[in-house]
């Protein structure tokens, strides 16, 4: 929780007044909201794109003003969290459901931030489940595509219901413990029918927060630099 924490609050130094803000979502997110919050309600100026309906309810709670997306030309800075980040800058992303809604949120972003603790940096991606966003229309026969790809899907259930996203979709969470190749695999995954969208965000990041358990460790992707 610590590291968590630190990594959000590190996150606020790189905001400036009157910044469009992209929102994501999780735990590590939240930590930053209520940081952005206590800024807002100091004087800070800012103008947040939300990510999720959960990180709409808690930036309103916390006073942040939200705007809609489409009303905005591009986003100075998204700040974000990660369920995983390789050392080439890949990560997954969508433990929470929102995979779909950060990734449009990160494309239209001058710079990227993610947020995490010590534990979500790996050599490799897989070991956390890739979540898949997937129509309802045929799932059944998108789930079978899937596991003839060997990608082994699990239909996301939350106390025995069918998760649906904000989207009003499903989530298929493949077990694969080790990607080898993270961008071929999201090339080969939106070639299936049914697919909208997968967790895998290849080379997004231009920064990573990494909370340690003194400090934060900056870690600067120099491929976007």
């Amino acid at each position: 929780m610590k590291e968590k924490q630190l990594a959000a609050e590190k996150a606020v130094e790189y905001i400036r007044d009157g910044m469009v803000l992209g929102l994501g979502t999780g735990s590590t997110v939240n930590f930053f909201l209520k940081k952005l919050g206590e800024l807002v309600k100091k004087g800070l100026k800012v103008s947040g794109v939300s990510s999720s309906n959960s990180t709409t309810s808690l930036a309103l709670s916390y006073n942040i003003p939200l705007i809609p997306i489409d009303d905005v030309n591009k986003i100075d800075l998204t700040i974000d969290g990660a369920d995983e980040v390789d050392e080439q800058f890949n990560g997954i992303k969508g433990g929470g459901g929102a995979l779909l809604f950060e990734k449009i949120t990160a494309s239209i972003s001058e710079k990227n931030i993610w947020i995490v603790d010590s534990s979500k940096l790996v050599k490799h991606l897989g070991k956390f489940p890739l979540p898949v966003e997937i129509v309802p229309f045929g799932y059944k026969h998108t789930l079978i595509k899937l596991n003839k790809a060997g990608l082994n899907p699990v239909l996301r259930k939350i106390t025995g219901k069918t998760f649906i996203s904000d989207s009003g979709n499903y989530i298929a969470d493949l077990n694969l413990n080790e990607i080898k190749n993270p961008k071929k695999l999201s090339d080969d995954i939106k070639l299936i029918n049914g697919v909208i969208e997968n967790g895998l965000f290849i080379n997004v990041p231009d920064l990573v927060l990494v909370g340690t358990d003194e400090n934060v460790k900056v870690l600067e992707n120099k491929s976007r630099t």
